[in-house]
């Protein structure tokens, strides 16, 4: 929707200050519309009361219950002064400018924010002209007027009340669905701000466990080719090349995550046709890595074939790589680590321990840096409605446990276990 859509027309639509010199405009018309049907009148009180009447006006819109009140005491007064043996009497009734009442009794109407008050407003017309009608036989005070005097009166009332009630009802119409609108308009923005926060998360976790993973894989490889370079060519050799590939797969998750941020979420166009899927399969490459790093890593995957979907897979592998790389950061090379990822009746476990190289519990929590780990681990697997729980282990080093239920990609097959 362009900009000019949105802006309303000053003449059709009023709205903002164009509204308030409208408005304004307005209460002055009727004002002097008031004072000039008075100005006719040779009573010595009707140009007086007329004048009244039409300064009362001009605060309708923000005190329309006073201004009712006033005008109907103003009414009130020119009635009783109204002599029918006196010409000219000290003020005419009824009188052109008695259409003050109407008015006043439509800004009620339409304009008070009190729900019982539009209704109190066309009674109290409709007894003051009843009143005026017939007279007050027990006061002495004699009507100017007949039942059909009486009905046309009413009838003009009622058609003023009409119509001022259908204008407050499509104001009441009007403000309710603004208000749906800036309602709208926020939730909107607040899913944005969902939105773009889960985004944000979804990114860090991605940069942390590429980073973290490929970075402590290299540092000890390079440290350990550092220790062997003069003794042991080979292994130094080794030690490079796994450097070599860590770091190209480091870049090529870069460049996919980059790509995101560029061009939009996964799974939209553009943004995740080059992605490359991670599986179960890539477990075997993080452990092998591993291994080649000093840790001894005992391995096994129980998850049947077709049974787990990409984010799912997705998830597994990078828990196990995050519980490899801080296995790797905090106990060192000579740990053992043993990882078991199963599936049973619908859920993923995945089980890794460590034996801290030996040392105590809590020498080297996973926590030090930050534990941004143990938060990712945790909000991924909370993503899928998962159960996560790590901690130090009784003796020595520290166990991760993750539990996910699975949305089966294919029942059919049953699941075949592969031991690494």
């Amino acid at each position: 929707m362009t900009e000019e859509s949105t802006v309303p027309v000053p003449w059709i639509t009023p709205s903002g200050r164009y509204a308030r010199v409208l408005g304004r405009g307005v209460d002055v018309a009727l004002a002097l519309a008031v004072l000039f049907a008075a100005y006719g009148y040779a009573g010595d009180y009707d140009l007086l009361l007329g004048a009244l009447m039409a300064l009362a006006l001009l605060a309708r819109r923000t005190r329309p219950g006073t201004v009712m009140a006033v005008v109907m005491a103003l009414a009130l007064v020119q009635f009783l002064l109204h002599d029918p043996n006196l010409s000219p009497p000290p003020a005419y009734a009824p009188a052109a400018y008695d259409m003050a009442v109407l008015f006043a009794m439509m800004s009620v109407v339409h304009h008070s924010r009190t729900p019982w008050m539009p209704y109190a407003a066309g009674g109290a017309v409709l007894l003051a002209t009843a009143v005026a009608s017939f007279g007050v036989p027990f006061l002495g005070l004699d009507g100017f007027g007949d039942g059909q005097s009486l009905l046309i009166f009413w009838g003009l009332a009622l058609t003023v009340w009409l119509t001022a009630f259908g204008l407050h009802t499509r104001r009441l119409y009007a403000e309710s669905q603004a208000a749906r609108a800036r309602h709208a308009e926020r939730e909107q923005e607040q899913r944005a701000r969902l939105a773009a926060a889960r985004e944000r998360a979804e990114i860090a976790r991605e940069l942390h466990d590429v980073v973290a993973h490929s970075l402590a894989v290299m540092i000890l490889q390079a440290d350990g080719a550092g220790a062997v370079l003069r003794t042991s060519p080979d292994l130094a050799e080794s030690a490079l090349k796994t450097i070599a590939a860590t770091g190209r797969d480091a870049i090529d998750d870069m460049h996919r995550i980059v790509r995101v941020l560029r061009e939009g979420r996964p799974g939209t166009p553009g943004a995740g046709e080059e992605r490359r899927l991670v599986t179960l399969d890539e477990i075997d490459v993080v452990a092998d890595r591993a291994r080649t790093a000093g840790l001894t890593v005992d391995l096994s995957v129980d998850v049947g074939e077709g049974r787990l979907s990409p984010a799912e897979e997705m998830t597994a592998f990078r828990i196990v790589q995050e519980c490899l790389t801080n296995t790797l950061r905090h106990a060192g090379s000579g740990a053992r680590v043993g990882i078991r990822v199963r599936e049973e009746d619908g859920t993923l476990l995945i089980d890794v321990t460590d034996d801290g190289a030996g040392a105590l519990a809590g020498r080297a929590p996973v926590g030090e840096s930050g534990g941004n780990g143990l938060v990712g681990m945790r909000e991924r697997v909370e993503l899928v409605g998962g159960a996560f729980e790590a901690g130090p282990r009784l003796d020595s080093g520290w166990h991760v446990r993750a539990s996910m239920p699975v949305r089966t990609k294919n029942a059919v097959k049953g699941p075949v276990g592969t031991e690494r």
